[in-house]
């Protein structure tokens, strides 16, 4: 199911209007619910701020990769799951362009991009299984080589869906591990690989982890290694503050684009509004995509099988 997008809308959600109304009772907060409907929703009010046209779909992946042993959902059935996918207008012969977000993100964050990268590319963002408006199927993954699965498999299942090949393939943090384990595995589908800030890199070898090994020492970080080995996500902590949650994750949407990092990075109030509603909805959906987190990383954020060793192994 695909969805045209040619004209900015939504730009206001009944929340925000709500905010700007003038009353003489005092803020009570209050429980906001979420779901994928409400994502796609926030996520609309985000690409409006967005001039080049769009389009939304839903991208079937099937119930799980021919092969694999990762199964994207509980039971037995064949219950299909989706990719959320935003295909951008681009001039005719135009490179492919695939934009795979990071952790704790989807693909609305890169809203500033879109505009100039359309000039030169088609541009294709998705949000990663268990992520932002995709499925979020039950992550029922045990190791490191079934999460790098559950997100490259269906990656590759996604491309064969759209009948896509000599990728330009762009990840971001999270996103850029992805990317990079993807390539190692299909390199025969990847023109150009371009890493954005990418995790996976640093190992137990880093300097680093001799910091994290003193600080788990000490009972603020034998809590902290408690939680993370627990799997608990900053998502989780969303979630848990009911109608406080909100106010968290506008702290962070405005820390994180402020002026001391760039002031081209600067958001508008109407943008940080957006961006605030649309990071909240996905955070507080569904737990699913978010559970790789001890999987792929040990404590201290260090990757469990770091990118070098494997890219030594194919120079």
């Amino acid at each position: 199911m695909a969805e045209e997008i040619n004209k900015p809308a939504f730009r206001s959600s009944s929340s925000i209007t709500v905010a700007k109304r003038k009353s003489s009772w005092p803020s009570v907060p209050r429980w906001i619910p979420t779901s994928t409907d409400h994502i796609i929703a926030a996520e609309k009010r985000l690409l409006s701020l967005v001039k080049t046209p769009y389009v939304q779909e839903k991208v079937n992946v099937g119930s799980g990769a021919p092969g694999s042993k990762v199964r994207w959902f509980r039971s037995s059935s064949n219950e299909p799951r989706f990719i959320n996918t935003v295909t951008f207008d681009s001039k005719e012969g135009s490179p492919t362009l695939v934009i795979i977000h990071g952790y704790a993100a989807s693909q609305g964050f890169f809203f500033k991009n879109f505009d100039y990268l359309a000039n030169h590319f088609q541009v294709i963002a998705i949000d990663l299984l268990g992520w932002g408006g995709s499925s979020r199927p039950d992550f029922k993954c045990k190791s490191t080589e079934e999460a790098e699965d559950w997100f490259v498999d269906s990656f590759e299942e996604w491309r064969k869906a759209k009948n896509l090949s000599n990728l330009i393939l762009l990840g971001h943090s999270l996103g850029g591990y992805i990317a990079s384990k993807y390539a190692l595995k299909h390199p025969e589908h990847v023109q150009h690989l371009i890493l954005v800030g990418p995790a996976g890199f640093s190992s137990e070898s880093d300097i680093r982890f001799k910091w994290f090994a003193r600080f788990r020492e000490t009972w603020k970080g034998s809590i902290t290694y408690h939680l993370w080995e627990s799997n608990f996500t900053p998502q989780k902590l969303v979630r848990g503050l009911g109608p406080w949650g909100p106010n968290l994750v506008r702290k962070y949407t405005t820390g994180r684009f402020r002026p001391r990092y760039s002031p081209e990075i600067v958001l508008t109030e109407e943008q940080s509004s957006l961006l605030t509603d649309y990071a909240y909805h996905t955070s507080a959906a569904k737990a699913s995509g978010e559970l790789c987190l001890k999987y792929i990383f040990s404590f201290g954020a260090m990757t469990r099988k770091p990118l070098l060793n494997r890219m030594q192994v194919c120079i």
